[in-house]
């Protein structure tokens, strides 16, 4: 058992490692050394625990989205906030994620950018990667609803709002390369106001 929980230790210390790797010199010149030289070992022992940089890579995404749903599950878990401050908190957290992680979206430019070159639906690939972040949002959506606190026409165009707010702060962070994302907290507010029952 310990065995595994050092393996397991060792594999999140070189995801965290990784991804720093890759924010600090983009996804295509990041080589197994260079995270094998991060991490302090060497690239034999890095193949222990991944094939190559890509799995590195999907895997500090995805540890990345891991912690944060954890987190924003314990603010939709908690009974004593309405549903419209949890949708609120919920997408706070998630704008906060992406300031925190400019870096990171450019580099997951690039890298879906050369996924579509070679054909690849990177839509599919992204609403993946969201999908249990969207749940999250919905769930507070549809709690709203059955307390009468939230009216909305449609739980799936609200959800689709809210998250289309998310991926203009992405855009705003990678493409525009603007460093601050404030205005979309408050149409963050604009829109969980407009839900609300009156």
């Amino acid at each position: 058992m310990a065995a595994i929980i050092e393996h397991d230790k060792r594999k999140h210390e070189i995801l965290q490692k990784a991804l720093d790797v890759f924010m600090e010199v983009g996804y295509e010149d990041v080589t197994f050394q260079k995270i094998a030289d991060r991490c302090g070992i060497t690239r034999t022992t890095l193949y222990i625990y991944f094939k190559n940089k890509r799995e590195i890579f999907l895997w500090s995404i995805k540890e990345l989205t891991s912690n944060l749903e954890k987190q924003l599950q314990v603010t939709l878990q908690d009974g004593a906030i309405p549903a419209h401050e949890k949708i609120r908190k919920i997408m706070y957290a998630i704008l906060d994620c992406c300031k925190e992680n400019k870096k990171l979206f450019n580099v997951l430019l690039s890298y879906l950018t050369q996924l579509q070159k070679c054909g690849v639906d990177v839509s599919e690939r992204v609403r993946r990667r969201v999908i249990r972040l969207r749940h999250l949002t919905t769930s507070a959506i549809i709690e709203g609803e059955k307390k009468g606190e939230l009216k909305v026409r449609s739980v799936k165009d609200a959800n689709e709002m809210l998250y289309s707010l998310i991926e203009s702060a992405v855009f705003r962070l990678a493409m525009l390369n603007q460093n601050s994302i404030e205005e979309c907290y408050g149409t963050v507010d604009v829109a969980v106001d407009g839900m609300m029952a009156k």
